[in-house]
């Protein structure tokens, strides 16, 4: 189990945006939006919080990450790379014919990926199921799952909340990127959840509210001290589409678009910039 320090959490999640930034500016493609603005919260999660190993991958005492926000796969695996999962020169291949680096993970052919997501709903569930298999066999390895805040209009996740809840998986930790913003929209002119914390505890779960570009409370919130026993903790991290790029920060248009080559300059110069 790695453990940086905030000050070297902040300094990897840079290095991993600027590599996000290259890998959807050389593929033509990809969610950049949504890709920078959970950046932080999986940089916090490989390198101070998981229990994995990257030359055992399939440890049956790991801890087990689902993505469900699946079409942000490219700073999933430029974040594998950096930790030593797949070779960092693979990440050149993204979306390339062959390339196992599809748009969405598969976890029959990445290291370090548990479950496809994709169809946005589903990883809850399936991060459910885990949990619950763990307590069933006595297991004591954690299960940590990342949604979108619009994902979370999802019927199925609340049908998940519910039986989390009702199981008493204090092993499962939700993660919610509260972006506020959405495909095409905001949420609050789509299907407006907000305040979310009051409805997962509601439904019986230990909510927290942290800022998503925080690296103390993020790792603070993830850790297993100071847990209530018997609930899961679910966390609204409160993030910005497009963090740390001016003109993608808090714009929708940014959920899946390509910045032009005068764009990528800007891009990368502030992230340069930041990383002073």
């Amino acid at each position: 189990m790695t453990s940086f320090t905030p000050d070297e959490l902040r300094v990897k999640a840079n290095q991993i945006r600027r590599r996000d930034l290259q890998a959807v500016f050389e593929a033509g493609a990809g969610h950049i939006g949504g890709e920078m603005s959970v950046t932080d919260i999986l940089t916090a999660l490989y390198f101070s919080v998981l229990n994995v190993d990257p030359n055992n991958p399939l440890d049956p005492n790991r801890d087990r990450l689902v993505l469900s926000k699946g079409h942000t796969a490219c700073v999933l695996y430029v974040t594998l790379a950096e930790r030593g999962f797949i070779p960092k020169e693979e990440i050149a291949t993204f979306l390339q014919p062959m390339s196992r680096l599809n748009g969405h993970p598969d976890r029959n052919k990445v290291p370090g990926v548990e479950t496809n997501t994709g169809p946005l709903g589903h990883g809850l569930p399936v991060a459910v199921g885990m949990a619950k298999a763990a307590k069933i066999s006595g297991a004591d390895w954690k299960t940590f799952v990342i949604t979108g805040d619009g994902e979370m209009q999802e019927g199925s996740n609340w049908e998940a909340i519910m039986a989390a809840a009702q199981f008493g998986l204090d092993n499962l930790t939700l993660i919610i990127d509260h972006n506020r913003l959405q495909q095409g929209a905001r949420l609050a002119d789509t299907n407006n959840l907000a305040p979310i914390a009051p409805r997962l505890a509601a439904f019986g779960w230990e909510a927290v509210e942290v800022d998503g570009h925080n690296m103390d409370e993020l790792v603070a919130a993830m850790s297993p001290e100071g847990r209530t026993t018997g609930k899961p903790r679910g966390i609204v991290a409160h993030t910005n589409k497009g963090q740390g790029i001016s003109f993608m920060s808090d714009n929708v248009a940014w959920h899946h678009k390509v910045p032009s080559a005068d764009q990528y300059a800007q891009a990368m110069a502030e992230l340069e910039e930041a990383a002073k």
